[in-house]
């Protein structure tokens, strides 16, 4: 029951926006009563708190372990996060649910949680094998792709995607051996 109101609350982000997220437009997307939800989720900040958990969870599921070969981390992030082709009809990152302002809208809490991971992430990242300054470099990048796509800024397409991200992976490999 509590991933099929995660998988609504995500269908409801996507679809409509943070501000959607409302406990009885979660109930009704996933076919229970509020009642039902409030059992599983007694607050709205439980419920954002849940798929923040979530998805930060999916997002670490496609990284390395931490004896993986130089570069292997930053490249990972690199993949999980930016396609390697242009997506097509690209809608912004529309189809994604923007972790990051979800977890804002979260409040301090859910924020400092996501912080929390981002702080594991940002080490495991400098223990990379990159030179420090390219890990910074490649992680800024990429949630920076990530946030013009997600608000529609500038967002690069077409050959520009992928040369972009050519020149992300080339700094990686060079800097870091991975392959």
């Amino acid at each position: 029951m509590r991933d099929r109101l995660l998988d609504a609350v995500e269908r409801l982000l996507v679809r409509d926006g943070v501000e959607s997220v409302r406990l009885d437009a979660v109930a009704r997307e996933a076919g229970v009563s509020k009642g039902g939800l409030l059992h599983h989720f007694p607050s709205k900040q439980d419920l954002v708190r849940g798929v923040v958990e979530r998805l930060a969870d999916r997002f670490e599921a496609a990284l390395p372990e931490p004896d993986a070969p130089p570069g292997a981390f930053a490249l990972a992030w690199l993949q999980a996060s930016i396609p390697a082709e242009s997506p097509t009809g690209d809608r912004s990152g529309a189809d994604r649910v923007p972790l990051a302002l979800l977890a804002a809208a979260g409040g301090p809490d859910v924020l400092a949680a996501l912080r929390a991971r981002y702080a594991r992430w940002q080490l495991r990242l400098a223990d990379d094998g990159l030179e420090p300054a390219v890990a910074d470099l490649v992680r800024m990048a990429v949630d920076g792709w990530w946030t013009a796509r997600l608000l529609g800024l500038g967002v690069p397409h077409d050959d520009a995607h992928i040369e972009l991200r050519a020149l992300l992976v080339e700094l990686i490999r060079t800097r870091g051996g991975a392959g």
